[in-house]
């Protein structure tokens, strides 16, 4: 998650402190359209495996808690 933290961290420089795991990373405009496709290659970077559009929403992406969940743990 470090990895994911520095990312939002780098692409949002005015940010103050730690991002809280439960915070709206999208209503937040932490991550924006602009960057959801290089978010998307990091998860796959980290993870070690393709993410399919196709079998993913919106909500997989909305929390650093839920990105956790969803692809950085083996069950997700």
């Amino acid at each position: 998650m470090e990895r994911v933290a520095a990312w939002i961290q780098e692409k949002n420089p005015g940010l103050d402190g730690p991002i809280d795991v439960h915070e709206d990373l999208i209503e937040a405009r932490l991550i924006d359209s602009m960057d959801f496709l290089e978010f998307i290659d990091l998860l796959e970077d980290i993870s070690g495996t393709s993410i399919d559009l196709q079998e993913v929403t919106i909500d997989d992406f909305r929390t650093l808690a839920r990105v956790r969940e969803r692809f950085l743990t083996p069950a997700g």
